[in-house]
């Protein structure tokens, strides 16, 4: 009845492994999300552990099931995909909304000009004067 008996060790392992790390990623996010003060630094942290957290417990199931069943098992590809394309569009949303919210009464997160950055960055040579200065050399 229990087929438990059947899974090899290294898939044992290997399952156990993974559903583990998946669950230290998404419990990783879920500290984010009380650990940071607005919202747009709170919506960011979970998002990436429940991704992350729910693909390795994905992978888990394959490497359960294909070592149990003796052949290979890919419909959780087809929770990956799904969840691979919600999760950011429902955070780039829920973003937008809160941004349009903040604007419309008159505290906007965001500031109109942004600061300099400390770091200097290198100037670009003059895409004229290294033409000019390569053509004199050909002509001589």
């Amino acid at each position: 009845m229990n087929r438990m008996a059947d899974l090899p060790a290294w898939a044992a392992l290997a399952t156990a492994f993974c559903v583990l790390l998946g669950a230290l990623l998404t419990f990783i996010g879920t500290l984010g999300l009380l650990r940071f003060g607005s919202f747009y630094e709170r919506v960011h942290a979970p998002t990436l552990g429940t991704t992350l957290g729910t693909g390795f417990v994905l992978i888990a199931s394959m490497l359960f099931f294909s070592a149990l069943q003796g052949r290979l098992a890919i419909h959780e590809v087809l929770i990956a995909l799904f969840l691979t394309v919600t999760t950011p569009v429902t955070l780039m949303l829920l973003v937008q909304a809160a941004l349009l919210r903040d604007r419309l009464e008159g505290h906007d997160p965001v500031p109109e000009q942004l600061p300099e950055p400390d770091i200097p960055f290198p100037s670009a040579p003059d895409a004229h004067s290294g033409d000019a200065e390569a053509g004199e050399n050909r002509g001589s």
